[in-house]
């Protein structure tokens, strides 16, 4: 049995590469193709575990473990009694999966965004470099301050592949009321899939105390983060600033 051969893009999957893979892992790829191909979309109900066994020509079973590793990696959700759909950063829970600063007290909330500066520029080297660019391609510069209560807490900047995110423009971004992610994901078809961070103290320089309202010297939590769409494609670099006089960085591990 080879469930690559009732998908045109089966043969890359297992041409990848010499070594075994089970076969719900083979599944897991072909599933995963037709999610970055968007042949299902965000939000979108996806065939059901029955119909993708058929499709695939395996047993349920494997389909189910395929679609668990897929739910456990927040491809895909499943919904008790209504099936998996495609993940979308339009779902509330979602919101919180790259939004790590959290209030000491009380309920966590969406911060208000401020847009300090949006233009396209020249990538520079080391931005290049993380977002596998050649130096001086086109990229949106994006740096915001975001506000809980009135209050500034982060201070950031962003850099995207301008050949992808074309016609994003700062009234765009004001006008835009829900997650950035989610317009990124609805209007350019670019989803966030993963993440890697890195994070340390800093002390706050002139322009980042005045942007925050701290005093120059005040301690800040510096984050990098590289963010990957399907195919390991490096999509967005976010350097962000967090204030934590009344919030704390939150991270799960599992």
């Amino acid at each position: 049995m080879n469930p690559a051969s009732s998908n045109p893009g089966g043969d890359a999957v297992q041409g990848a590469s010499p070594t075994f893979s089970p076969l719900y892992q083979q599944i897991k790829a072909l599933i995963t193709q037709s999610l970055q191909s968007g042949e299902w979309k965000p939000g979108e109900l996806m065939p059901s575990e029955v119909e993708l066994a058929a499709r695939f020509k395996v047993s349920q079973g494997t389909v189910r473990k395929a679609i668990d590793e897929l739910s456990a990696e927040n491809l895909v959700v499943r919904r008790q009694g209504k099936g998996t759909f495609v993940a979308t950063h339009h779902e509330e829970r979602a919101h919180y999966r790259f939004l790590r600063l959290m209030p000491d007290e009380g309920v966590p909330h969406h911060p208000e965004s401020r847009f300090i500066e949006v233009k396209r520029m020249r990538a520079p080297a080391e931005v290049a470099r993380l977002l596998e660019l050649r130096s001086g391609d086109a990229v949106v510069y994006i740096k915001r301050v975001q506000s809980f209560d009135g209050v500034p807490a982060i201070l950031e900047e962003l850099w995207l592949p301008g050949q992808l995110f074309k016609g994003l423009t700062a009234e765009r971004l004001v006008e835009y009321k829900g997650p950035m992610y989610g317009l990124f994901e609805s209007e350019f078809g670019t989803r966030m899939i993963r993440a890697s961070e890195k994070i340390k103290a800093v002390a706050a320089d002139p322009a980042a105390a005045h942007l925050l309202g701290v005093a120059e010297g005040t301690p800040l939590l510096c984050a990098e983060r590289v963010s990957f769409t399907y195919g390991d494609k490096a999509v967005e670099l976010r350097r962000g600033m967090y204030l934590t006089a009344r919030h704390h960085y939150l991270s799960e591990l599992s």
